[in-house]
């Protein structure tokens, strides 16, 4: 007797495969979830095993995964505490509702997989065509989690201020000046350095147009921005990125690709320009990012014609 995989019998078999304290099977004649282990295979049959060892793999998978260094260290360090494992890390992931979000798309996918998987095997048996595959889910939507906007410095101010004080904040001891292991002159020169690139005072208030856009979560947090600028106020052909920053809470949730996407989308006109990132500024982790925009790598940074 054969049955129909439907959405709702999906649903349950999410469910039944982490209840490790349950058996169950699928009744074929009313095509639904039983509990019970009396397996005949022809009105009632087992479902995909799933083991709490595959459920660890999962996790692990997961954090090896994730591209924020912050939750990606948390994650395997939770993985490799030997107690309570699957407790903690669901508590850790409460503290970054974004990545838990993937982290459930993440699960689900794979453990749809496995159910799909497990009834191709029974309808090759039934002498029927394998289903396709269940897609793989879209976790790319990141304006479902987060906002964006574009701002101008001269028309506000106030959002241009924000950024600086949130990347002083958010990027590094070295620019509050806290990184003991430095040299005080050392740590100076960084800051007038990044100040005269940014063109602002030690407030953080541009003496020059820069244009930038800005990403908050949707509970406000400042997630990250990228700020340009014009190298010549007159012909305003090339155009140098001060500031590209995601925050390391955020990281790898494709925040930055879609703030450089934003950046080079509203710069295109039928002027020719350029656009200029300055090694300054480049961390290493965001160069793959740079070469699949189209950047071209240069002496003293990246380079994309626009």
């Amino acid at each position: 007797m054969t049955f129909v995989l439907s959405d709702s019998l999906k649903t349950d078999l999410l469910k039944a495969l982490e209840n490790q304290a349950k058996t169950f099977v699928v009744n074929a004649e009313s095509g639904i979830l039983e509990e019970g282990s009396n397996v005949d295979d022809e009105k009632y049959y087992g479902i995909p095993e799933w083991t709490s060892e595959d459920g660890f793999n999962l996790r692990k998978e997961f954090a090896e995964s994730v591209r924020s260094p912050l939750v990606h260290d948390e994650l395997m360090e939770v993985l490799h505490s030997g107690r309570g494992v699957f407790r903690n890390f669901k508590e850790s992931l409460k503290q970054y509702p974004e990545i838990e979000k993937l982290w459930h798309k993440f699960k689900n996918q794979k453990m749809l997989e496995v159910i799909s998987d497990w009834y191709n095997s029974l309808r090759e048996v039934w002498g029927l065509e394998k289903m396709d595959q269940i897609p793989e889910s879209d976790e790319t939507l990141v304006h479902d989690d987060f906002s964006f906007e574009e701002f101008d410095s001269d028309c506000d101010k106030n959002k241009f201020i924000q950024c600086m004080k949130e990347i002083r904040l958010n990027a590094g001891a070295i620019l509050d000046g806290s990184n003991s292991e430095l040299p005080a002159d050392v740590i100076s020169a960084f800051q007038n350095t990044w100040q005269t690139l940014l063109c602002t005072d030690s407030n953080g208030v541009s003496n020059m147009g820069t244009r930038g856009f800005i990403c908050h979560s949707l509970s406000d947090e400042f997630a990250g921005c990228i700020l340009i600028k014009p190298v010549n106020n007159e012909r305003k052909n090339v155009i140098l990125v001060t500031n590209f920053f995601v925050s390391d809470r955020f990281r790898g949730l494709g925040i930055g690709t879609e703030l450089l996407s934003m950046c080079v989308s509203a710069l295109k006109s039928d002027e020719e320009k350029w656009l200029v990132m300055p090694n300054f500024i480049i961390p290493e982790t965001i160069k793959p990012l740079l070469v699949r925009t189209g950047f071209s790598q240069i002496d003293f940074g990246f380079l994309l014609h626009i």
